[in-house]
């Protein structure tokens, strides 16, 4: 049995080494690492602080998002720890805020 695995079209990444950037929004403050991509899919591990609103948009693929931890509301439903979404290709992604500010995984591509 050979050790070698092949690594092809594999995008790693440690979580350490990820660096912090800027997640917009309309309102608040959040920051972002990305976790991995691939064929224009990005995962992004999110921290959002108590305030955070984010943008409206239309969803030009679908997104997929998982709650770490916090709450939420997304599309006038409260969302607390555990809880998830997809949101299909085509949405409109109208209302996403957090008052007691999250940590979330979203899987999306631009």
């Amino acid at each position: 049995m050979s050790t070698d695995i092949d690594l092809t079209g594999w995008n790693i990444t440690s979580f350490d080494d990820a660096d912090w950037s800027p997640w917009g929004g309309a309102a608040g403050d959040a920051r972002a690492k990305i976790l991995g991509s691939g064929d224009g899919y990005f995962v992004a591990y999110v921290e959002a602080q108590p305030g955070y609103v984010g943008n409206p948009h239309v969803h030009d693929h679908a997104e997929f998002f998982y709650l770490v931890d916090g709450s939420v509301r997304n599309q006038g439903h409260p969302m607390v720890r555990g809880d998830g979404y997809a949101a299909a290709a085509g949405s409109t992604h109208t209302d996403f805020a957090t008052d007691t500010g999250a940590t979330y995984v979203v899987t999306f591509k631009i």
